[in-house]
């Protein structure tokens, strides 16, 4: 990953175990609010290192994302913006159908586990 990778995550699990190697933006608020921040730096040239939809668990099944990002000032990557647009309005979608459900707290270690693992390995891969 380039030097200049920046992590947008809801994950503190994320945040804890990354920050000393990746500058990391910790939103604590929904999936959906940290994939329209990210989106919002898209619109700021950023570019998309990490697909938002990354991993097999559905964004209504899950609480936690994390995304990464190229800094970069620059005209927007139109790439960037069609698959984070595209994620969100799935999201969205998603969640019209089914809200996420109310996971107790062992659960939601493993949701943050699996987060970390996936945005880990992308980033060290």
């Amino acid at each position: 990953m380039p030097n200049n990778t920046l992590v947008i995550s809801n994950n503190k699990l994320v945040k804890e175990k990354l920050s000393t190697e990746f500058e990391i933006v910790f939103v604590e608020d929904t999936l959906l609010n940290t994939m329209e921040r990210a989106r919002a730096l898209v619109h700021e040239g950023y570019i998309l290192l990490t697909h938002p939809l990354s991993g097999s668990i559905k964004p209504n099944e899950t609480p936690y994302k994390s995304i990464a990002l190229e800094k970069r000032n620059g005209p927007v990557d139109l790439d960037s913006l069609m698959i984070v647009e595209q994620s969100i309005a799935r999201t969205r979608s998603l969640l019209d159908d089914r809200n996420t459900p109310d996971w107790p707290e062992n659960c939601l270690e493993d949701f943050r586990a699996i987060d970390f693992d996936l945005i880990k390995n992308a980033l060290k891969g």
